[in-house]
C-alpha cells in the first residue's frame, strides 16, 4: 500500500475537519448521555459494592494505560508520507506492549486483592488484560482512520460501542447481578470498536520485521508517553495528599468540585483534539495556513467555555447546592477557587495539538514535566491549610505556568506568543471581567435558583462578548463564529477551499 493512501483525499481538509467537528462533538453528546444513562440504571440493578469493587481497579487500570499505547497511534497520525512497513512494525509493538501489560495485570492481581483485603479484585485485575489486549490489536487501525479524517465512520463506531457496552452490562445483569456486569459492558466496548476498526481499514499487518528508521517514530512515541506519565502525577497527587493527610471528607468536597468544573472543559478540548491534531499535522509543512487554521478553533473554544466557567466560578455558593446538594455546600469555595484555573486551562489544553503535530513530542515530554513539579509544589505549599488551600494553590500555579507555556511553544514552529496573546486577549479578559461583574451584582439577581443561574450564565456570555467587540481579533473571531450557525468550520485560508 502506497504511502498516500493513508492521508486524507486531495482538496478535502476543509470539508474532512468542518464536517469531523460536528460529527465528533454529536458522537459526544450522544457518549456522554449514554454514561448518564448507565449511571442511572446500573445504580439501579447493582449494589454499590460491585461499583466499589471495579473502583478498586481503576487506578491500576489508569497508571497501565499510560504505556498500553506508548505514543505510537499519534506517531501514525502526525508522520508525514508513512509506509505499510512503519505501521506494519507499530502494530506489532502495540501488541507485543499490550500482552506484556496483560501479563503484568495477572501478577499483579493477587497483590492489589491483598493491598484492599478483596480477593474478588484479583480475578477482575486480570481479566481487565482482555481489554488490555483488544485496545493493542486495533491502535494502528484506529490511527489510520484518523490520518484519514474518516470522522464519521469513527463517530459510527464510537457510538456504536458505547450502547452496545451498555446493553451488554444490562442484559449481564439477568445472569449474573455482579461486578461482572459491569466488565462485560467494558470488554465489548473495547473489543466491538477494533473489530469495527478492523472492517473499516483496508489495511492489513504482516508478519512483523525490522524497518530502517523505525527509531524516530518509536521516540515520538516515548515523548507521548512520558508526557502522560508526568501528567498522571500532576492529575492525580492531590487527591493522593488530601485524602492522606485530611481524611475523606476533604477529598471528597475537591473530589466532587474538581469534576464537575473538568468534565464540561474535557467534553469540548478532548472530541476537538480527534479532528485538529491530524488535520494540523497535515498542515505543518504550511505555516500560513497552520497557523490560520489554528488561530480560527482557539478563539471558539475560548468563547464556547469561558463565560461558562466564569458563570460557574462566580456562583458556585448557589450552583453547587442546586446541582450537588445543599449537603455539598462546603465544596463550593473549592470549586470557586479551581475555578481560576479552569479560566485557563481551554486555553493551555490545545497547546498539546501543537506540539504533537509538530513532532515535538520531546518538547511535549519536558513542558509535561515541568507542569507536573510545578503542580506538585503548589499542591505541597497548599495542603496545610487543607483542600481549598490546594485548590487555591493550584490556580495560581496555573497562571504562573501559563506565559512560560506559550513562549515554549513558540521557540519553534509557526505559531508565536504573540499570536496567541493577540487571539486569546478578548475572551480571557472578558470572561474574568464577567466573574467580577457577576460577583458583584449576584444579590440583585432573581433569588429563584433556575432562575438566577440562567440569568448569571446569559449575561456571562454577554458580558464577554461585549468586551470582545471592543478588539479587532475579537471581532474577527465572533464572524468565524457567526459562520458556524450552518455547522460548519470555517476554512483555514480560501485555498483550502480549492
Amino acid at each position: 500500500m502506497e504511502a498516500n493512501a493513508f492521508d486524507p483525499p486531495e482538496g478535502s481538509l476543509r470539508k474532512s475537519v468542518g464536517r469531523g467537528a460536528v460529527v465528533t462533538a454529536m458522537a459526544q453528546s450522544v457518549r456522554v448521555a449514554t454514561q448518564i444513562i448507565s449511571v442511572i440504571v446500573l445504580s439501579r440493578l447493582l449494589s454499590p459494592q460491585d461499583f466499589g469493587v471495579v473502583a478498586m481497579c481503576a487506578p491500576v487500570l489508569a497508571f497501565i494505560a499510560l504505556f498500553q499505547d506508548f505514543g505510537l497511534t499519534q506517531a501514525t497520525i502526525q508522520k508525514n508520507g508513512i509506509r505499510h512497513e512503519e505501521v506494519n512494525y507499530l502494530f506489532w509493538i502495540n501488541v507485543a506492549v499490550s500482552a506484556i501489560l496483560a501479563c503484568v495485570l495477572a501478577g499483579a492481581a493477587p497483590l492489589v486483592a491483598a493491598f484492599y483485603g478483596e480477593p474478588r479484585v484479583a480475578g477482575l485485575v486480570a481479566a481487565f488484560g482482555l481489554q488490555i489486549m483488544a485496545y493493542g490489536l486495533g491502535a494502528q487501525h484506529l490511527a489510520l482512520l484518523t490520518r484519514r479524517m474518516q470522522f464519521g465512520r469513527l463517530a459510527i463506531i464510537d457510538v456504536t460501542s458505547a450502547i452496545a457496552g451498555l446493553a451488554v452490562s444490562i442484559a449481564w445483569t439477568f445472569i449474573d447481578r455482579s461486578y461482572w456486569a459491569l466488565f462485560a459492558g467494558t470488554l465489548t466496548g473495547a473489543v466491538l470498536p477494533t473489530l469495527c476498526y478492523w472492517a473499516s481499514s483496508r489495511w492489513r499487518p504482516g508478519m512483523p520485521r525490522k524497518v530502517a528508521g523505525i527509531s524516530e517514530l518509536i521516540n515520538f512515541g516515548a515523548g507521548i508517553t512520558g508526557f502522560n506519565f508526568a501528567n498522571f502525577f500532576a492529575r492525580n497527587l492531590d487527591n493522593v495528599l488530601i485524602g492522606k493527610y485530611w481524611g475523606e471528607a476533604q477529598l471528597g468536597l475537591y473530589d466532587r468540585a474538581y469534576k464537575l468544573l473538568l468534565f464540561p472543559l474535557s467534553q469540548i478540548t478532548n472530541p476537538l483534539s480527534k479532528v485538529m491534531v491530524p488535520a494540523l499535522s497535515r498542515l505543518k509543512d504550511e505555516p500560513d495556513r497552520y497557523r490560520s487554521a489554528y488561530l480560527r478553533v482557539m478563539p471558539l473554544i475560548l468563547l464556547v467555555a469561558l463565560p461558562g466557567v466564569a458563570f460557574a466560578t462566580a456562583m458556585s455558593d448557589v450552583l453547587i447546592p442546586f446541582v450537588l446538594g445543599e449537603q455539598w455546600r462546603a465544596s463550593a469555595s473549592i470549586f470557586l477557587a479551581l475555578g481560576f484555573a479552569g479560566l485557563l486551562q481551554p486555553l493551555n489544553n490545545p497547546a498539546g495539538w501543537l506540539f504533537v503535530s509538530q513532532g515535538r513530542s520531546g518538547d511535549f515530554m519536558r513542558w509535561g514535566i515541568v507542569t507536573a513539579v510545578t503542580s506538585v509544589l503548589a499542591f505541597a505549599l497548599g495542603l496545610p491549610y487543607g483542600a481549598l488551600g490546594v485548590a487555591i494553590a493550584y490556580a495560581i500555579s496555573e497562571y504562573l505556568r501559563t506565559p512560560f507555556l506559550w513562549l515554549y511553544v513558540g521557540k519553534s514552529g509557526p505559531l508565536q506568543a504573540h499570536h496567541v496573546l493577540r487571539a486569546a486577549t478578548p475572551f480571557v479578559l472578558g470572561a474574568h471581567l464577567a466573574l467580577a461583574a457577576i460577583w458583584f451584582i449576584k444579590p440583585l439577581l432573581p433569588q429563584q435558583h433556575v432562575i438566577g443561574l440562567a440569568s448569571g450564565a446569559i449575561l456571562a456570555y454577554l458580558i464577554t462578548i461585549v468586551i470582545a467587540l471592543a478588539f479587532a481579533s475579537g471581532r474577527e473571531a465572533l464572524r468565524e463564529a457567526l459562520k458556524m450557525l450552518p455547522a460548519r468550520l470555517p476554512a483555514a485560508t480560501p485555498r483550502e477551499a480549492q
